[in-house]
């Protein structure tokens, strides 16, 4: 009779309770799913990190714009980029930390059930989660050229994609970047204070988002001038940074691990493996330009640049400035001194109308008053002979270029972009060990050619070879170097 009884009591609990026997397997410090806030969070901080860092595992970008070089260990400064695999580091990083995540929060956002009130703030996080995409893919053609696209971040589903055609995945990063800014409007939220960037401020994203389509159609300006001409008068139409407050920047913190990668490798590591090049010194030392004591520091009168890609003792020459050893200081990789660049080129290009000194002229007092300059400043550089428009160089891709330069210190992807466009500056040098010159793009993977062996190859012939010579489509042969 108790047996009876027991068996009874038991299948009541069973039969009662399944419901809550159910939620016995689910973890909830180990969510299945997670917010797309988090992942937003989380893939802004990792793009900002690994497109700043020197790390010399995945990002060289800044001795290719010969900002700095290394003191004793020089092989990345002679533009070694197997020995590291810093192609494949560099892909993968942005492939798996940035590209991956942002997949999944556009999957799991488009998935959410909202109301109708609601739907405006849905669409914009769309639309911000796309910006991000758009922006790393052009990061990923501009550095290799043909990359995996259309069956790229399959997963499992697809362990060998096939390299799309960089100019073929141009012109469908236009058609989204299209897409996203229609998803946006100025009275919608998205993410809140999980969007670290802009907090949120869907018309921030808007002009960010038309400021990348301008640098995009600057891009293919040698290629596709028509094209650029539409995409440029777009973006200038729809509303491009206005100030330097609508930088695409990024508030790095005090504590790691949300510090300055710069911070890391210059300070935390403890170690003194970078100096000013002289390239870089050698340029701007003679233009008395108000932001040469920020970019340098003062332990050499005058600035001493250190030889580009030959190893060089620390104490002997010009250090970094005291800014980039701060563990907060912002990231940058889109700037609205850059924009007003942009705007000269597009001037001298044919593609928009407009005064090319202006923008000059505003683009040079934007990037003083950022770095701490004063009016003042920037009316007396722009005054001399060495520097104003009319009289600076013969071309107006020497004037542009040499200041587009400099205001871009140490921004080393965008400047070395900037350089393949225009060709300036033209001092870059052959360091002594390798005597090879600046390369046109990053190396695949070292294991690609593995793992991927057939759309390996197909890429590497398409691109003229898996070399450091070869060219995005972008950087036409005969026009300039």
């Amino acid at each position: 009779m108790k047996k009876i009884i027991l068996i009874a009591f038991l299948l009541g609990i069973t039969f009662s309770s399944c419901e809550d026997f159910e939620g016995w397997n689910i973890d909830d410090k180990n969510p299945g799913t997670v917010p797309p806030a988090y992942l937003l969070t989380s893939t802004q901080k990792d793009l900002f990190y690994r497109m700043s860092s020197p790390n010399v595992n995945y990002n060289i970008f800044k001795f290719f714009a010969q900002y700095w070089t290394e003191t004793q260990y020089t092989d990345e400064v002679n533009y070694d980029i197997r020995g590291r695999d810093i192609g494949g580091g560099l892909f993968t990083f942005l492939y798996r930390d940035v590209l991956n995540d942002l997949q999944e929060a556009k999957k799991i956002t488009l998935a959410n059930e909202v109301v109708a009130e609601e739907e405006g703030t849905k669409s914009a996080q769309i639309g911000v989660i796309e910006l991000m995409e758009v922006y790393t893919w052009s990061v990923l053609v501009d550095t290799y050229g043909d990359i995996p696209y259309t069956e790229g971040l399959k997963g499992v589903e697809n362990l060998i994609p096939v390299y799309d055609n960089d100019e073929d995945i141009y012109a469908d990063l236009f058609t989204r970047l299209d897409g996203a800014l229609s998803k946006l409007s100025e009275s919608a939220v998205s993410f809140g204070d999980a969007d670290v960037i802009y907090g949120g401020d869907t018309e921030k994203w808007m002009m960010f988002g038309n400021s990348l389509k301008l640098r995009m159609a600057l891009r293919i300006s040698d290629y596709d001038s028509a094209l650029a001409t539409t995409k440029a008068t777009q973006a200038v139409a729809a509303g491009v940074f206005t100030s330097e407050a609508d930088n695409f920047a990024f508030p790095f913190e005090t504590t790691p691990p949300n510090t300055n990668p710069i911070w890391v490798d210059l300070v935390q590591s403890g170690r003194n493996d970078y100096l000013v090049a002289d390239t870089f010194v050698n340029l701007i030392a003679p233009l008395n330009d108000p932001r040469a004591s920020v970019f340098m520091a003062d332990n050499k009168d005058p600035y001493i640049g250190a030889p580009y890609g030959v190893g060089a003792a620390y104490t002997d020459f010009t250090h970094i400035g005291d800014l980039w050893h701060t563990p907060d200081f912002e990231g940058i990789l889109l700037s609205y001194d850059e924009v007003q660049f942009l705007l000269a080129e597009a001037v001298e290009r044919g593609l928009i109308s407009g005064s090319a000194e202006a923008f000059y002229n505003e683009a040079i007092t934007g990037s003083i008053l950022y770095w701490g300059g004063s009016q003042a400043d920037a009316d007396t550089y722009l005054a001399q002979t060495s520097v104003a428009y009319a009289t600076a160089a013969t071309t107006w891709k020497e004037k542009i270029g040499n200041q587009k330069y400099i205001a871009l210190y140490a921004r080393g992807f965008e400047a070395w972009s900037s350089w393949r466009m225009l060709d300036y500056p033209n001092t870059f040098t052959r360091p002594a060990v390798s005597e090879e010159a600046v390369p046109r793009r990053y190396l695949y993977g070292n294991d690609d050619k593995d793992v991927n062996p057939d759309n390996y190859a197909a890429a590497s012939a398409a691109m003229g070879g898996d070399n450091k010579d070869s060219r995005v489509f972008w950087d036409i042969t005969g026009v300039g170097n």
